[in-house]
């Protein structure tokens, strides 16, 4: 229950986010859920291998880093689904901030005591 709980924020949430920041765009509800499902996959299949292959570069930034390889597959989650269009580098940047920053919160509202 709580997976597709958290799946719904963060389409709404990808919804939002392409209506307040320009250069990013989601044609409707449905391409934000698809968007949302694609961006779950990639965060939990392609991002570590990213992070490991990065880790010395992270390392020497102190963690910083970490943004850029999420920047990086928010556009990648971008270029696989269908009505969810990323301009570039930057866009991909802040997007993937928010989405961070609201998973990070919807995770804590939601643990189980």
């Amino acid at each position: 229950m709580r997976l597709l709980l958290r799946w719904l924020i963060s389409a709404v949430t990808l919804m939002l986010i392409a209506y307040y920041l320009p250069g990013i765009v989601v044609a409707s509800f449905y391409a934000a859920l698809v968007a949302a499902l694609i961006l779950g996959l990639l965060n939990a299949l392609v991002r570590p291998i990213l992070l490991l292959l990065t880790l010395p570069v992270n390392i020497i930034t102190l963690g910083l880093f970490t943004f850029v390889v999420n920047a990086l597959v928010f556009w990648l989650a971008a270029t696989i689904a269908k009505g969810f269009y990323v301009d570039g580098f930057w866009p991909a940047f802040w997007g993937a901030l928010i989405m961070w920053l609201v998973g990070w919160v919807v995770s804590g509202l939601l643990k189980k005591n």
